[in-house]
């Protein structure tokens, strides 16, 4: 889940959250192992939903699912009143950026572009990640866009190993961003995660000084998420305060996974072939 950086520092979290965890934390092998399980919940719910989409359904039939089935796995929504969000997941159709909100009235139809977010709690952590579906048949500018964002996330991806710096993992999904005609939406960044749905560092899409140049240590747990834009990079709210949609009505992508530092590179701990 994306959330302006500035959430980063605010103390306003879900309920199983009792307080927010100042600096970047190092998660220990016992850790590490319940992340999995939490990752595990959120790879097979996406994988699930990407399975059930057709058009006709509403986004709040795939809302009502996530939530079923992370509970049925002994999960705790991880969306679900954080920061007053109403929903078990994200979903947010075309033009709309990020935070989508699910609902009966929001019909899914052939062509559309569907992006998913979501994140469960299990046992202390959490694990996050997104896809976007293609619904249907989809035009070629709007395929090139879902495959050009899921390759930037795996370019980013490949970067991560103890030892290198965030603005690597930046400037391997920027790079390939605009090699590919399209724009990083920079209002929004992945972020650390585990004890708190958003933790320290901010993982930026794009080179900028504007934060530490964080070096990666094994035992980070990192949610990497580029969203792209087949026009503007910019976005706005809409007066949900939630949904952020494209200036200029353009489609918009995302693809995040949750990932462990390692010594040796990286474990994608929400990888949904592995569910």
């Amino acid at each position: 889940m994306n959330i302006f950086s500035n959430l980063l520092s605010q103390p306003t979290l879900p309920k199983p959250e009792k307080r927010q965890r100042r600096g970047i934390e190092i998660k220990s092998p016992r850790e590490v192992e319940i992340m999995r399980q939490s990752a595990k919940i959120v790879a097979t719910v996406l994988k699930e939903i990407s399975e059930l989409v057709q058009p006709g359904m509403t986004t709040a039939d795939l809302d009502a699912h996530a939530e079923k089935r992370i509970r049925e796995m002994g999960a705790t929504p991880s969306f679900k009143g954080y920061h007053g969000f109403p929903a078990s997941i994200c979903s947010s159709i075309n033009n709309e950026v990020v935070h989508g909100i699910p609902s009966h009235k929001k019909v899914i139809r052939t062509g559309d572009v569907l992006k998913v977010d979501t994140g469960a709690y299990y046992q202390g952590f959490h694990g996050d990640s997104c896809i976007t579906i293609a619904v249907g048949d989809v035009t070629p500018e709007a395929a090139k866009l879902i495959r050009v964002a899921e390759e930037a996330l795996f370019k980013g991806i490949e970067q991560v190993k103890a030892g290198v710096h965030l603005t690597e993992i930046a400037g391997a999904i920027e790079d390939h961003v605009k090699a590919n005609g399209f724009c990083v939406v920079e209002e929004f960044t992945g972020h650390g995660v585990g004890r708190n749905l958003h933790e320290e560092p901010a993982v930026f899409n794009y080179r900028t000084r504007d934060i530490p140049n964080v070096k990666l240590r094994s035992g980070m747990t990192l949610a990497i998420e580029p969203i792209l834009n087949a026009g503007s990079r910019f976005t706005r709210i809409l007066s949900d305060r939630w949904t952020a949609v494209t200036v200029d009505n353009a489609l918009s992508a995302q693809f995040e996974h949750t990932v462990l530092v390692t010594d040796s590179g990286y474990e994608i701990l929400t990888d949904r072939s592995e569910v």
